[in-house]
């Protein structure tokens, strides 16, 4: 890592920004019912499934688990199949969060606005579908919402999903920045792995669905972003890079 006075934050969405994985398994079985489908995901099998990064990927490991002895549908029945369920689940969630299921959390905000009023660039960097980001940020932030970050890479722009760093190596490379100059946030060890093999240093903030995760690595473990000022996280990311150097 390159030694650097900190210019960036790169923020994950789901879990990260916002406490959003009960609100997705929620819209999954929605899907799931809708579509007459006889699955349903319980919290504890949705935190195993949290081990795959991105909802498509998700509905296949389970497809795979419980028709593991069933002859496989066509591929590209199969694909379509998985497009609708994720097609509703989106369609559900996006309710969900505008009728005001989903907020971001604690110090979240506070800190976006600081980190802008002091110059620093905002970017998301999340394996999560555009629609589910703009619904969640336009709900927190208003119909402007885009117009706080100088970069978002999602599902759509970086299709190798996470622990793979493609979204955060795209979003360096947007930023027109080293890793050593950027913070990242995240909440799981899929995107810590992540945003560590770009050269990152990440903060943690983990909710009830990462809390098992392995954090090894991670430059700070908090229970939310009001427990880190700017003034803070710069102090970190110094001692870090130096320690690096």
């Amino acid at each position: 890592m390159t030694a650097g006075t900190l210019q960036a934050l790169i923020f994950d969405v789901d879990g990260t920004l916002a406490d959003t994985e009960s609100v997705h398994l929620a819209a999954f079985n929605q899907a799931f019912a809708e579509l007459g489908m006889d699955w349903v995901w319980t919290t504890g099998m949705y935190i195993d499934l949290l081990d795959v990064s991105g909802g498509r990927e998700r509905i296949q490991r389970y497809w795979n688990q419980v028709n593991a002895k069933v002859k496989p549908l066509d591929g590209q029945a199969l694909s379509e199949r998985i497009a609708r369920i994720h097609e509703l689940k989106t369609a559900h969630y996006e309710n969900a969060v505008n009728s005001g299921a989903v907020s971001l959390r604690p110090g979240v905000l506070a800190l976006m606005d600081e980190a802008l009023t002091q110059g620093l660039q905002l970017a998301i960097a999340t394996t999560t579908s555009p629609v589910n980001i703009a619904a969640l940020l336009r709900h927190a932030m208003g119909g402007d919402w885009r117009l706080n970050f100088s970069a978002i890479g999602d599902a759509s722009t970086a299709p190798i999903k996470k622990p793979h760093p493609q979204v955060y190596l795209q979003m360096l490379g947007a930023l027109q920045l080293s890793g050593g100059v950027c913070l990242a946030f995240e909440d799981s060890s899929n995107g810590l792995r992540a945003a560590t093999a770009a050269g990152l240093a990440t903060i943690i903030t983990p909710n009830p669905f990462t809390a098992q995760h392995n954090f090894a690595g991670a430059l700070k473990v908090l229970p939310d972003l009001s427990h880190a000022s700017l003034a803070q996280l710069r102090q970190w990311h110094q001692s870090d890079t130096v320690d690096r150097v």
